[in-house]
């Protein structure tokens, strides 16, 4: 659009000047000849006429030949002296010039003969004058013509330019928005195409991949049906890769719930065998106690994350919940005062409102985020941190934080708080034999409650927080 217009300011430019030129040149042409006819027939040179006197006739104005408006005129001493202007047919004589128009005059006096001046002249406009001789007296006398016509002609010539170069414009502009709406109609609606592929969730779960660009909009030959040719291949690529990622979480979801659920009874009987040896009769020593003791200590922990396996298979697998409407306030109650029991040396805040905290959850499952939740804390600060818990309804969800006071989570772990068997560094002590899948299994229930759950940490806090959708 830009270079039409300069090539349309171009090419106006340049029609312009030739024929405001050419135009002139005529102009030129048609002066000399009234100068010559003004000059009259040959005779002396300028300055050896006889007499010497000063003739102020301005018969030449109205000579034969002489166009329409001639404008004629006598100098003396370099002062126009005598002035007027061939009035036409319809007005036959001449008018007389005024003292004003024949000052304009006056400047001519000293320039060479024969060299056209455009003047503009008071009340008359513009003209193109020439200075000449007489051939009989030698006096100087100015001829001219008006170039009203000839600017006329340039203001048409402009004009229609103009008109004719902004409808140029306007049709290029309408046939290329016309064009290119017309060529961009398939790369929009392949577009389209990739704009809905990136609003699946891709990164989990199962995902069929139908989408794809339609068979129109695929022509090899066409730059267009190039780019969504290749969106279809990336996309059956992409769809390949999700299948075969997919098919193999479920076999090791699979697996994993197999195993955990074939392990739980020899765990059983690994800790009832220990148990039912260091409680017999039959006398042993101190080291085998402890051995036993050993054992059965092992075996509760290796059931534990058993059955911490067995829970993320399920929740993976996309078990359901025995959702119901449930008051949080006494399960928090419950859960803070189970804690407190288990670890006395740290101080247990609640922070409850009096009104209920409505959820529509699955108590076993939420017991076991706050468990989860209070344990990770206990676990992992020293005595004598104050650890909070907070339940309040927050507009339509509600909101379960856990917060204390301790040396807060390395920043290098915190990206990965949440992944399974993560842990912080020796600073958060795991004197408990923590699993590292206690939160991975807050998050995973908290995504079956279709909730979100954060965590933000600093040296003297540290608080996760649970989003809960509010029931009713």
């Amino acid at each position: 659009m830009s270079l039409i217009a300069v090539v349309c300011a171009v090419v106006g430019v340049v029609t312009a000047v030739v024929l405001h030129q050419d135009l002139y040149g005529q102009l030129d042409h048609a002066l000399g000849g009234v100068a010559t006819r003004a000059a009259g027939p040959g005779g002396p040179p300028p300055g050896l006429a006889g007499g010497g006197g000063r003739d102020d006739d301005l018969g030449f104005v109205l000579g034969p030949g002489q166009p329409l408006a001639t404008l004629g005129a006598v100098l003396s001493d370099g002062q126009a002296v005598a002035g007027g202007i061939s009035a036409g047919a319809a007005s036959p004589g001449m008018t007389p010039l005024s003292t004003a128009q024949l000052a304009v005059l006056d400047r001519l006096a000293a320039d060479p003969a024969g060299r056209p001046h455009s003047v503009d002249l008071p009340g008359l406009g513009s003209y193109r004058v020439v200075l000449t001789y007489r051939h009989l007296s030698g006096d100087q006398v100015v001829v001219g013509l008006p170039t009203a016509d000839l600017q006329a002609t340039m203001d048409r010539l402009v004009v229609t330019e103009l008109c004719l170069s902004a409808g140029a414009l306007l049709a290029v502009a309408l046939a290329g928005f016309v064009l290119t709406n017309s060529a961009l109609r398939p790369l929009r609606r392949v577009a389209a195409t990739a704009a809905r592929v990136s609003e699946l969730q891709l990164h989990r779960g199962e995902v069929i991949l139908h989408e794809r660009v339609s068979a129109a909009d695929t022509d090899p030959r066409t730059e267009a049906g190039q780019v969504g040719a290749a969106l279809n291949q990336l996309l059956g690529h992409v769809g390949s890769a999700l299948e075969a990622r997919h098919a193999s979480e479920t076999q090791v979801r699979q697996f994993v719930a197999d195993a955990s659920h074939e392990l739980r009874t020899p765990l059983a009987s690994i800790r009832g065998y220990a148990e039912l040896t260091r409680r017999g009769r039959e006398e042993i020593g101190p080291d085998t106690r402890h051995a036993l003791g050993r054992i059965e200590s092992e075996a509760t922990r290796m059931t534990a994350l058993v059955e911490d396996l067995l829970l993320l298979a399920r929740l993976d697998a996309g078990r359901p919940l025995s959702l119901a409407p449930l008051d949080l306030s006494p399960l928090v109650v419950d859960c803070v005062s189970d804690a407190r029991a288990a670890g006395p040396e740290h101080r247990w805040r609640l922070e409850l409102p009096d009104d209920p905290v409505l959820v529509q959850g699955d108590r076993a499952r939420l017991h076991q985020v706050l468990v989860n939740l209070l344990g990770n804390a206990r676990h992992h600060t020293p005595p004598g941190t104050t650890v909070t818990a907070r339940a309040r309804r927050q507009g339509a969800r509600v909101l379960v934080e856990v917060v204390d006071d301790g040396p807060g989570i390395p920043p290098e772990a915190r990206p990965h708080i949440f992944d399974r068997f993560a842990r912080g560094d020796a600073s958060r002590s795991r004197h408990a034999g923590s699993t590292g899948l206690g939160l991975a299994i807050v998050r995973a229930v908290v995504a079956a409650h279709d909730g979100e759950v954060g965590m933000a940490s600093e040296p003297g806090r540290t608080a996760v927080t649970v989003l809960l959708p509010a029931a009713g």
